[in-house]
Formats: structure tokens, C-alpha cells, sequence
């Protein structure tokens, strides 16, 4: 068997992101499994592992990693950093046209590089098999109670990226003490699934759709929306979840009935842009608009959110939405304005437990297909780019990359 070098890459996106595709102990495992499989390491003080760890399990340190057929990361590859002719795994954000990264689908096309973006990687039946989701999920929950905690003095939790792991975080939330307030959930994912595991662990009670919009509680409740519960038919017919996620622009947003009553919203369910948004900048200005926090862990920019104007980070979480002015404010300034929490990397605050359950899809449901067989064309149909055109499947991505 031909020998394959995989490179690891540094993540190079600002702010810098602490993740790994896989720990040293799962490459060790990779190539017991696969001898024909040699690593090679970028070097970087911001993993959340030290290069000596992958040093002291035999795999080298080096800049130049031109000598690897494939090269895995996490989040975008800096267009200087890009190789020619080169296989690259990694989240390219540019499936939905997403402007800012343009030039950077542009560029991976002039260097002939294959990519294979990981948000496209499915089984047979279409199902998502590799993703930070959960992780995103559990952060980000976490983040909207750290918020609430801040916003109206109420407790004090510790960041959750200075927390040493998933287990400290919990332990955190026994600080938290709640009003009896309405938390509205959407989607129906990953990332909704990790949001219910803080959920649990704060033991917060969830109810149904119909209660949620017609009792008042003494304590606090959660209610998880699926897309049918804030969706109609423009034309008046019933609802169809086959054609809402084939054809969501035929659908528009009844969510306003649960703006009423809803006073913190986590927000995880997937947007296509084609959809409608949850609600409009004219509606926040509503008198009856009670929401007041925001955990956006899709943030997706001028999206299904309209107050997620711009990404926050994990320095910098939250900020304010002054519905009045339509302009961004410092986080906690105005009661009256809108608190948002759109971190776009939230699994990088428990980074090594999120590589470690990332590299475990990575080795159970990736590299089979890639090393071996490719029998269902899982690689095949998550390939975006290849010697220089785009592959069928994305070959509506021309017009942008054109443009």
C-alpha cells in the first residue's frame, strides 16, 4: 500500500481557534489501524494540546507540511497558507455563498485543491456524520445562562473556556438561580440535543408548545420548537416537512405568537437563506416583543436572527442590539435593547473534550471511506472542488464564485 502523509494543520483564522481535528492518542490509533498512514504536525502554541504531546508519540513537528497528500483543520485555511494540489478538510463556510469567503473558494479553485468540507460529509440516507453540533449546543446554552447571570445580576458563572473540562462546566451551573422564565429552543439537531443536556442539568422543565403560549409557570420552562411549530404555507396548505426543507421559501415565520411570551431565546436550529427569518427588525420594536436574550449558536450573520449583525467571540461574547437605532451596543447598556450571545467557534471554549468527540467521528465514519473503499461515495459527495472546477453536486456555486 502507497504510503499517505496527513498533515495537521495550525489553525490560522483570527481569533485563533484552539480546536484539533484529531488528539495525538487518536493519530497513534489511526496508524496502528493504518500503517501505511504517516502524520506530520503544524506547530502551535494555541492548541489545546501541546506540540510535545504529539512529539512524544513519535509524530513529527514541522512548518512545511507540502510533503502531506492530505491536510485536515478545523476552521477556514488562511488564503496565503493555502497548497497547490493538495486534498483539505475543513470547514470552508461557503456552501450558502457566504461573501466573506469568496476569494477563498476562488483561490482553492486557481490552486486546484480538492476540498472536502466537513458540514457535507452524510451517510447514505443524507445524515450528517461528523460535527462540533453537540458541543456548539452545550456551550452555547451555558453562554446563555452565563448572559442571563450578568444582564440582570443575578449569579456569577465562570467563562466556560476557563473551564478545565465538560465536568467543571456542570459543577458551574449550581450556581445558577432562575426566575420562573419561558426559554424558547429551536431545532431539532445536534446542537439542540447538547443544548437540552445543560437544560437537564439545570433541571429546568420542559413543556409543550400549546402550554408554553397559554399558561404562566412559578418556575422555569423550556420549550423545544421544531420548524413546523413557527412555519405556514404561504398558499394555505398543510404543512409538509419534506417541502419546507426542499422549498422553504414557499413557507413563512409565525414565531411572533411565541415573541409574546418568551423571554430568553436559544436559537440552534439549522437556516437555509432561502427561508424566512424567525422575525423582523420591525418586529422588535413591538411593545408585546418580550425577548431579551439571544443565544444565536447558528449565527448565521443577518440571518434567521436579524440582530445577529456580526459574529462575537470568546473574548468578547455578548453585545447589545438597540432595536430603536438598529446599531450595536456595548453588551448590558440599555434595558431596553436586545442581548445577544453569537460566539461562531462556541465548541473552541471546551476544546479537547469537543476534538476528542470530533476525532472519534472522524476515525468511525471518515477515514473507512477515505483509506478504503469509498462504497456509499460519502468523500465523493462531500467534495466541493476538484483540479480546478467545482464538482457537480455544488456546481451552483459557480455564479458566486464567478460573480
Amino acid at each position: 500500500m502507497k504510503t499517505i502523509n496527513i498533515g495537521i494543520l495550525r489553525e490560522g483564522r483570527i481569533p485563533t481557534d484552539r480546536r484539533v481535528p484529531l488528539l495525538p492518542e487518536q493519530c497513534k490509533a489511526i496508524s496502528e489501524k493504518y500503517p501505511f498512514v504517516k502524520f506530520f504536525i503544524q506547530p502551535s502554541p494555541e492548541r489545546c494540546v501541546k506540540d510535545s504531546e504529539y512529539e512524544s508519540l513519535g509524530f513529527p513537528l514541522q512548518e512545511d507540511l507540502s510533503c502531506c497528500h492530505i491536510l485536515f483543520g478545523v476552521k477556514e485555511v488562511p488564503i496565503p497558507l493555502l497548497l497547490h494540489d493538495k486534498t483539505y478538510f475543513f470547514f470552508s463556510h461557503t456552501i450558502k455563498k457566504q461573501p466573506h469567503n469568496k476569494k477563498l473558494l476562488q483561490t482553492i479553485l486557481e490552486k486546484r485543491i480538492r476540498l472536502i468540507d466537513y458540514e457535507v460529509l452524510t451517510d447514505k440516507n443524507s445524515n450528517r456524520i461528523i460535527a462540533f453540533g453537540r458541543y456548539a449546543g452545550i456551550v452555547g446554552t451555558y453562554n446563555a445562562f452565563y448572559t442571563y447571570g450578568q444582564r440582570f445580576g443575578l449569579y456569577d458563572l465562570k467563562r466556560a473556556y476557563a473551564c478545565f473540562d465538560y465536568s467543571e462546566l456542570k459543577q458551574e451551573l449550581k450556581k445558577v438561580t432562575l426566575p420562573p422564565i419561558k426559554i424558547a429552543l429551536t431545532g431539532g439537531g445536534r446542537v439542540s440535543n447538547g443544548a437540552i443536556e445543560i437544560l437537564k442539568e439545570l433541571k429546568i422543565a420542559k413543556v409543550s408548545a400549546s402550554d408554553f403560549l397559554a399558561q404562566n409557570f412559578s418556575y422555569p420552562v423550556y420549550c423545544q420548537l421544531r420548524s413546523a411549530d413557527y412555519h405556514k404555507k404561504r398558499n394555505g396548505e398543510a404543512w409538509s416537512g419534506e417541502e419546507f426543507y426542499s422549498h422553504p421559501e414557499r413557507f413563512y415565520s409565525t414565531f411572533y405568537k411565541y415573541e409574546k411570551v418568551t423571554d430568553l431565546l436559544i436559537a440552534g436550529a439549522y437556516w437555509n437563506p432561502k427561508a424566512p427569518a424567525l422575525f423582523t427588525k420591525e418586529d422588535m420594536l413591538r411593545d408585546d416583543f418580550r425577548i431579551k436574550i439571544i443565544a444565536d449558536i447558528t449565527c448565521d450573520i443577518d440571518g434567521s436572527i436579524p440582530c445577529t449583525k456580526r459574529p462575537s467571540t470568546i473574548n468578547d461574547p455578548v453585545y447589545d442590539y438597540n432595536p430603536f437605532t438598529g446599531e450595536l451596543e456595548l453588551a448590558f447598556s440599555n434595558h431596553d435593547n436586545i442581548t445577544v450571545m453569537a460566539i461562531d467557534n462556541l465548541p473552541g471554549e471546551l476544546a479537547r473534550d469537543a476534538s476528542k468527540d470530533f476525532g472519534r467521528q472522524l476515525i468511525e465514519n471518515v477515514l473507512p471511506n477515505l483509506l478504503g473503499d469509498d462504497k456509499d461515495r460519502t468523500i465523493e459527495k462531500a467534495t466541493i472542488t476538484k483540479g480546478g472546477k467545482l464538482t457537480e453536486k455544488f456546481a451552483y456555486l459557480e455564479d458566486f464564485v464567478r460573480g
